[in-house]
């Protein structure tokens, strides 16, 4: 029988007003765009040289006026509010931008970012220095050539990062310096008449290649050698030359190739009717689709994406909107159905997300990011761009309304936003179907343990089999790995701008948070801690593995156990303290959690990060969950308001702690008192105790229990049903 817990009636009060906290900031976190949540932190002097002092928000967009002595002589404005701005981490990258009347950027700034890439063996000065080098930037030129009219300075290690930062940058400044008419530039007002659009309903015809090819269709880029080595000559970088692409110069570096196939006859002469047919079942509406083909020596795939799941060589630019693609917005092809085409070694296509702004029947270009290695881990890059235009043929005219300037602008900013969370949430559905199913599980094995841990074997099993999951799953293939970092963050976001957004990002944390938030009032923190964390999990498997081959493990005295529980509490409070002065500053410090290293970016970083995660899971090995018992600041926090915990679910017996000490004796992080009461802020509900509870050979009170009924039916004949024995387990499990 499950019993209430009798501080729980005590504490409902306190997690009321935590929610009640928690609504009233998300419904004010709209009151101010977040460039004013980074204002604070720079001198507006270092972003428009001369000025002495921020203006009021402009009330139509998202930017700060420059004032010296009290004239307007620039702005600021963030490029997060603007454009969409997410990297590797999934997270944006904010980056404070001056800009002048005449649609000169002043001065950059990159305030915050949550990169890992930047972090293996890349200093993060060189990245803000990179980002600090946009100042001079001329818009109207950038305009004039489609925003790129000027060099993109690539550091090695962190492509996708720059390539970010500098669209965002210049994308950004286009959609400010135009809705301000800077420089000369305007967007004006979508001007009243007709506009083109792709004409879904005209017959579809089967071309061959060459008549795709003749009319537009498909469009080519092809680069030889001498071309490539000639124009990473002309780079300015004389190691570019000391490194020349080896071969002949006629010879192929890549000969590229691109197509909308959304548009029903490309699509179906390239593709064939049965993967056109595919093709309309995974584009949702408003989403297009191009079709990329490659050969030769350079690939425009590469192999970063298996590892950071972007395509971090190629991108899509239509004026002032870019789109990168993600693993989850690609799709091989096998093979063309058009007889006549060339043999291609890469046949890819890539989805255009809707609401980002791109109209199919307007030109566009595909920017190629080609590298060359000049060191041990150096390379130079440069960019070409394939044009695209879908052919007139393919397109109908139709009519458009006229569009204010400004509201549009104030409206897209929410839109995107909101966009941009759900495209994330799409994209990795299969990821969340497979967590919610996870948590179904584990939920069903918590409210059925008695009959789950009544099977010795099967119990050891199923955590076993769990664990694993955890790790590779949540763990290294998805990066699912909490930390106290996102605790940091969000008090930080209730005392400055709540947003919803911002947490809604990263779909698999955020359902993260929310199950620990609801498990930590029915069964504590143990619920994450001891099945859902990737690194408990590592931690506990290589612990079962040093118990198979014979590695001595160490029980901590109890009194020295007792006192080294407090330490996780005294680093997480120090991290708290450090983030009300600095989250900046709290989040390099909470470099005491070993999880970036071990899981999110699998132990391929600095060998001082390594070392210190390779030696807490070396002391795991002879002491188990040693980081989880005493170090982990997510655990210390964890077991906070895991205090409103409003169930006792474990089962004991009065003899409990006297006189036996088996299950004490046996938890595998002491978490259970020699008394015989388990500390439910230690407890991990690996469930142990619980197949001990009812184990007819190694309970005591149960082994009594059953003597005292045989000698009952001895007595008596008659012969009373017993439950079914449980099994004993492998060695490791004890």
């Amino acid at each position: 029988m499950l019993q209430l817990s009798p501080r729980f009636s005590g504490l409902w009060a306190i997690a009321a007003m935590f929610v009640a906290l928690t609504l009233l900031a998300s419904t004010a976190g709209h009151s101010a765009p977040i460039v004013t949540t980074f204002t604070t932190e720079v001198p507006v002097g270092e972003l428009v040289p001369g000025a002495d002092d921020y203006g009021p928000v402009d009330e139509t967009i998202p930017v700060v006026p420059a004032l010296r002595d009290g004239e307007t002589i620039g702005y600021v404005f963030l490029t997060s509010d603007f454009v969409e701005t997410t990297g590797y981490s999934g997270k944006p990258i904010h980056t404070l931008v001056g800009i002048d009347t005449d649609a000169v950027l002043t001065g950059v700034r990159l305030v915050k970012h949550s990169e890992p890439i930047v972090l293996i063996g890349i200093p993060d000065s060189r990245i803000k220095a990179v980002t600090e080098g946009y100042a001079g930037l001329d818009l109207k030129k950038e305009a004039a050539a489609g925003g790129s009219a000027h060099d993109l300075d690539i550091v090695s290690g962190a492509t996708v990062t720059i390539m970010v930062i500098d669209d965002s940058i210049v994308r950004a400044g286009l959609k400010v310096a135009r809705a301000l008419g800077l420089g000369g530039l305007s967007g004006g007002t979508a001007a009243a008449g007709p506009t083109k659009a792709i004409d879904m309903d005209k017959p579809v015809e089967v071309l061959d290649w060459q008549t795709l090819v003749g009319d537009g269709s498909v469009r080519r880029m092809s680069l030889d050698i001498g071309q490539i080595n000639e124009a990473f000559a002309r780079h300015g970088d004389a190691r570019a030359r000391k490194h020349p692409e080896k071969g002949a110069p006629e010879d192929s570096f890549i000969d590229l190739y691109v197509a909308l196939v959304s548009v029903p006859t490309i699509g179906r002469s390239l593709l064939g009717e049965a993967e056109y047919r595919n093709l309309e079942a995974w584009l949702e509406e408003g989403e297009q689709a191009i079709l990329v083909l490659g050969r030769g020596r350079y690939s425009f795939k590469g192999s970063g994406y298996v590892r950071g799941g972007i395509f971090d060589r190629i991108q899509l630019i239509q004026g002032d909107v870019s789109a990168r693609f993600f693993d989850r917005q690609h799709r091989r092809l096998g093979t063309l159905a058009t007889d006549d085409a060339p043999t291609f070694s890469e046949l890819d296509i890539f989805k255009i997300p809707a609401g980002i702004g791109f109209d199919p029947a307007k030109p566009f270009r595909l920017q190629l990011l080609a590298q060359r290695p000049v060191g041990a881990i150096e390379k130079l890059f440069l960019t070409f761009d394939l044009g695209y235009q879908t052919p007139a043929t393919y397109l109908k005219p139709i009519a458009a309304q006229p569009q204010p300037e400004t509201a549009p602008l104030a409206q897209a900013e929410a839109s995107e936003s909101n966009e941009l969370w759900r495209r994330i949430w799409v994209t990795k559905r299969v990821e969340v179907i497979v967590l919610a199913a996870m948590l179904l599980v584990l939920t069903g094995g918590f409210f059925f343990q008695m009959q789950l841990t009544r099977y010795e074997r099967l119990t050891f099993w199923f955590r076993i089999g769990y664990l694993t999951v955890t790790l590779f799953f949540l763990g290294w293939y998805a990066n699912a790995q909490l930390s106290v970092v996102n605790v940091l963050a969000f008090f930080n976001a209730l005392v400055h701008d709540f947003s919803w957004s911002a947490f809604l990002m990263d779909p698999l944390v955020f359902i993260l948070w929310f199950s620990v938030a609801a498990a930590l009032l029915f069964w504590g923190r143990g619920a994450y801690c001891g099945w859902l964390c990737p690194f408990g999990a590592l931690q506990e498997l290589t612990n079962r593995i040093a118990k198979l081959i014979r590695i001595p493990q160490y029980a901590v005295p109890w009194g020295l156990h007792e006192r080294l529980w407090p330490v996780k509490y005294l680093i997480f409070l120090g991290l708290f303290g450090m983030s009300l002065y600095s989250l900046e500053l709290a989040e390099h410090y909470a470099e005491v959690e070993p999880f970036k290293t071990a899981i999110i970016l699998k132990f391929m970083r600095a060998w001082p990060f390594v070392l210190f995660a390779v030696g807490i899971l070396a002391v795991g090995l002879f002491v188990e969950r040693f980081y989880c018992r005493y170090l982990c600041p997510l655990g210390a926090a964890l077991a906070i308001p895991a205090r409103l915990r409003m169930f006792d679910w474990l089962k004991r017996y009065r003899e409990c702690g006297n006189p036996c000490a088996r299950c004490a004796n046996e938890c595998m992080v002491q978490a259970i008192h020699p008394e015989g009461h388990i500390n439910p802020n230690e407890c991990l509900q690996c469930l142990h105790c619980q197949v001990l509870y009812q184990h007819e050979k190694k309970c005591p009170v149960v082994i009594a229990k059953l003597a005292k009924r045989r000698r009952f039916e001895e007595r008596t004949g008659i012969a009373k049903p017993t439950a079914k024995p449980a099994k004993e387990a492998p060695a490791a499990a004890g």
